[in-house]
Formats: C-alpha cells, sequence, structure tokens
C-alpha cells in the first residue's frame, strides 16, 4: 500500500470538494481530492440541471394545452417519449462534460479515485491501495436519496431521483413518495408530459414551505394539476410483472393501486455512514452528521470541516458551493480560522407556479423566545400580470419587523417566483427596510407589482404595531 502526506484532504469531488479543493491550494495548501463514485457533481448528473431539462420539455406539452384559453388552437399533442428523454440525456452529458473538464484540469498527483474510511483523526484509507495521513481533513461527501425501510427489495420498479435521468422512455404511470422539491418537481413534470402520476405524502408538507397560509395555497394550486394525497400511508408494496402493486391508507382506509414505478422522493440522507467517521473524535448529531459552526464549517475545534450536503445544513447548490469555500479557505490556513461568505438562505421548487423561501421562514419567526413580526400578503388570483398569462394562482407573505422596519423574509407560491425570490433574497441580504423596498421602482404592468402590493400591506402592519391578517383570508393583488 503506497503512503501519503498532505496538508488537506478532501473526501469527496462533488460541488463544495471542487469548491473545497480550489479554496485550500489558493491558501498554498497540498491538497488531495479523493472520490469513489463518478466525477460530475450531483448537480449536473442526477439533479438540478438534468431536472430542469425534464421540467422544460413538461412546460413545452403545457404551453400547448394552456394555448385554447387564449383563443389559440394547434393540431394533437404528441409527446414523444424516447426524444424527450434523449434530450435530457444528452443535454445532461453536456453538463456534466463541463465539469469533468474542470477535473481533468488537476494534476493527477491532486487526485486519488477510491473510497476512503477514516482509520484516525488524520488518517485515512483509499480503497486497498492508499494510505493518507493529512493535517487537516475537509469531508464533502454528498448526499443519497433517501430509502424508505417499508420498501426495501420491492424489485426493478422501486426507484429513486437518481435512477429517472437515465430512462430511454418515459413510463405510463409513476407513483412519486413524496411531496418535497424533488417529488413535486418530477411529479408534476412527468404529469404534464402525459404520464399518469399519484403524489402521496405522509403530512401535509408542500416542499420547503413552513407558512401556513402559502401552505394551504400551494396545497390547493398543485391539487389542481397532479394527483396529490396528503395524509397518506405505504402499506404494502409488491412487485408484480412490470408493475409494483402498492396498498395505500388514508383516511383509515386501505386503497390498492397500480403502477410502473414508485419513485422514492422523501428527500436526501448525507454520506456520513461507512466511512469511519467516529475515528476523528467528533462530537455527532442525532442523525451522524458532525456538529460544526456554520460561519467556519469547522467541526468543533478540530482540524475537521465538512461542507455540502454532508452537512445536511442547507443541502442546495449554491450553499454547497459556499460550504466548500469557506471550508477549504480555512482548512488550508489552519489554525487562522475566519467566519466566511453565508448568504441570506434561498431556496426554490421550479414547480409551477414557483415555491419560494428565502431569508427567515415563517416558522423561524415563529420559534420560543421571538419577538412578534408583522406579516404582508397577496394572492396572485386578480394580479394583473399574472391573469394576462393566464398564471393567476399562488399566494405571497412578507415578513418584516416590529420597531426598525427591516424586511426579514418571504414564503410564497408564485408565477415566476424564482425572479421575485432574488429581488427580496438580495433585500434581505442588504438588510433593507420595507420604507426602503417600496421606494424601488415598479415597472407596470409586472409580476413584481404584486411584491409591491405585498410591502405595502407589511408596512401598513408594521405602523400598526401588529397585524390584523386573517389567516383564512386572502385579499387579492392588483
Amino acid at each position: 500500500m503506497q503512503k501519503m502526506k498532505v496538508d488537506v484532504a478532501i473526501v469527496g469531488a462533488g460541488t463544495a470538494g471542487l469548491v473545497a479543493y480550489r479554496s485550500a491550494k489558493a491558501q498554498g495548501a497540498r491538497a488531495v481530492m479523493i472520490e469513489g463514485g463518478p466525477y460530475g457533481t450531483t448537480c449536473a448528473r442526477v439533479g438540478c440541471m438534468p431536472s430542469k431539462l425534464l421540467i422544460a420539455a413538461a412546460e413545452a406539452a403545457h404551453f400547448i394545452d394552456a394555448a385554447p384559453g387564449f383563443g389559440v388552437h394547434a393540431g394533437e399533442k404528441r409527446v414523444d417519449g424516447v426524444a424527450v428523454m434523449e434530450r435530457v440525456r444528452r443535454e445532461r452529458d453536456r453538463f456534466v462534460g463541463f465539469v469533468l473538464e474542470g477535473v481533468d484540469n488537476i494534476p493527477d498527483q491532486d487526485k486519488l479515485r477510491g473510497y476512503a474510511r477514516f482509520t484516525g483523526p488524520h488518517t485515512l484509507v483509499v480503497d486497498d491501495h492508499t494510505e493518507v495521513e493529512a493535517a487537516r481533513i475537509v469531508i464533502a461527501t454528498g448526499s443519497t436519496p433517501t430509502r424508505l425501510p417499508k420498501l426495501e427489495n420491492v424489485g426493478p420498479g422501486l426507484i429513486t431521483s437518481d435512477d429517472v435521468f437515465y430512462w430511454q422512455d418515459l413510463p405510463r404511470s409513476v407513483a412519486v413518495i413524496g411531496t418535497g422539491v424533488i417529488g413535486l418537481e418530477l411529479g408534476q413534470a412527468l404529469s404534464r408530459l402525459g404520464v399518469r402520476v399519484s403524489v402521496f405524502a405522509r403530512g401535509g408538507s408542500v416542499a420547503q414551505l413552513t407558512d401556513p397560509v402559502v401552505l394551504r395555497n400551494a396545497g390547493r394550486a398543485l391539487a389542481e394539476e397532479i394527483d396529490l394525497h396528503f395524509q397518506s400511508e405505504i402499506v404494502s408494496a409488491v412487485q408484480d410483472g412490470d408493475e409494483v402493486a402498492l396498498t395505500i391508507r388514508q383516511n383509515g382506509e386501505e386503497r390498492p393501486m397500480r403502477f410502473q414505478y414508485v419513485l422514492q422522493a422523501a428527500g436526501r440522507t448525507p454520506n456520513v455512514a461507512g466511512i469511519g467517521i467516529e475515528h476523528l473524535g467528533l462530537e455527532l448529531g442525532a442523525n451522524g452528521v458532525p456538529l460544526f459552526d456554520s460561519r467556519t464549517m469547522q467541526c468543533g475545534n478540530s482540524h475537521v470541516f465538512i461542507a455540502g450536503d454532508a452537512n445536511n445544513e442547507r443541502p442546495v447548490l449554491p450553499e454547497a458551493a459556499d460550504h466548500g469555500k469557506i471550508a477549504g479557505d480555512n482548512a488550508g490556513r489552519y489554525p487562522d480560522i475566519r467566519p466566511g461568505l453565508r448568504r441570506a438562505p434561498l431556496t426554490i421548487a421550479f414547480t409551477e407556479p414557483n415555491i419560494v423561501s428565502l431569508g427567515a421562514s415563517y416558522k423561524q419567526l415563529c420559534a420560543p423566545g421571538k419577538p412578534k413580526f408583522a406579516i404582508g400578503q397577496v394572492s396572485f388570483e386578480n394580479q394583473g400580470r399574472s391573469r394576462v398569462m393566464l398564471q393567476n394562482k399562488g399566494m405571497l407573505r412578507v415578513y418584516g419587523e416590529y420597531g426598525t422596519g427591516r424586511f426579514l423574509g418571504a414564503e410564497m407560491i408564485a408565477p415566476r417566483g424564482e425572479h421575485i425570490g432574488h429581488l427580496l433574497a438580495w433585500a434581505v441580504q442588504s438588510r433593507l427596510t420595507v420604507e426602503q423596498m417600496l421606494e424601488m421602482p415598479f415597472y407596470h404592468p409586472v409580476v413584481e407589482e404584486g411584491v409591491r402590493t405585498a410591502l405595502r400591506d407589511l408596512a401598513a402592519n408594521i405602523v400598526k404595531g401588529g397585524s390584523d391578517i386573517d389567516p383564512d383570508e386572502v385579499e387579492p393583488g392588483t
């Protein structure tokens, strides 16, 4: 077995690992990046990019369905599933190729192929070929789709989101287990492409929403298009030929259903099990993830840093890149530990309407010990530009601080919400007040005029010193 001694060992070559490697090198450290799986990042290979390619195809199909509402009539719609999936795979491979080009530019001596296992606080073994002694360590092992114990060993009809992007054709039917971002994005996209889809959730959650008013609005809006089942329990699943016989319990009644595939979309699990993390001498949380400082990515006061999906803090690509930068910088210049740039939280589900949360969430603001906060809202049902586009569904709720008038955050299901979310996230990070935001330009007619309506409502409630909003009342926007 060969031996290697380095300043920094980065375990994982995804988004966080690649950024951590470059950052550690920029600090002058001798670094090695270790990867056992395929290069290419989760985002490019089985995450953000291929899912958006599938969603783009679904939007094209939906435009045809929506056209008669404008008085425009096309011929009979035909979805070529083979062509749809061929483009998804082709463009996905193109995005992966860009990542691989970057990996190829890394010197060979700085890359180790194989799976790493820690054997001590400063040592790890890569497969059976290399022992690495590292002064500092960055754990960037990513995550994998969560598999439900009740659905173990069902058969080939049981899949995860990773499997979807290797399909050669669209399936006949899919049951989606989970109403998180992944489940809703894929469920709606497949449904729009003509696949029979049912989506099941144990509770009543919708993506990352915590505001009860937005949550109810989102459930209603999505249920108009998707066969959505809340408060559902999976009783059993059995492979029967080329289908899965699924039994669901809802409202105390059991219901048999059959699908070509059952897609587990119940979130992702950090890859920290089975890597010998217990040998690092770190304090672990309930989920097995080491406790760490979110400003520095440092685990306790140790020489170990954790970044990206592996730490399970905010498992989205922009955060993984920021984590990697902070972890790599600090590992490279250790023991000179410095807080890094943490941006305002922003999470987007690319359903239609988009589901977006940013800044402080409703749940965080309602936590015990937190001061009261003001709320403003707008419905997009009668918002001008939304009605013009026949996309007049959704609800935006914005939050502000009494006294200072500072804008704190928002949750929404909204047309063009991905763009609204960026504007509002910038306002949070800039620590703008609601009045300062209302001084900004608003063109006409744009969806953002709904934002102005919500901010005016919020400003009025801040002045009152209390919110008089009835959670069950939805006031139309202008």
